[in-house]
């Protein structure tokens, strides 16, 4: 037996919710963006252009703390906006 809830649908049969959805794509892909950034090492090893002279190297690096943090803040919006249409596409209950 399925766990999955059968809202109605437009014709008035019931059919599953899709588990991948636009929003929940989006907030993969923000969370992916930080990872392949700052692991992609050969795409900053470099010591021009310095800020306040520290090399690019490391102001690149530390620049990714905030940035990756506004991504997953992001992430979790669009997470909790889908659940939030799931919920209603649900009717509401639990």
């Amino acid at each position: 037996m399925s766990s999955e809830v059968q809202p109605p649908t437009a014709d008035g049969a019931a059919g599953p919710l899709p588990a991948v959805t636009p929003a929940r794509v989006l907030a993969a892909i923000c969370l992916a963006v930080p990872v392949v950034a700052t692991l992609w090492v050969s795409s900053y090893t470099k010591a021009d252009p310095e800020v306040g002279g520290m090399p690019f190297f490391y102001w690149y690096q530390l620049l990714w703390v905030p940035v990756s943090a506004l991504f997953t803040v992001g992430a979790y919006l669009l997470i909790k906006r889908d659940e939030k249409a799931r919920k209603a596409a649900r009717g509401g209950d639990a």
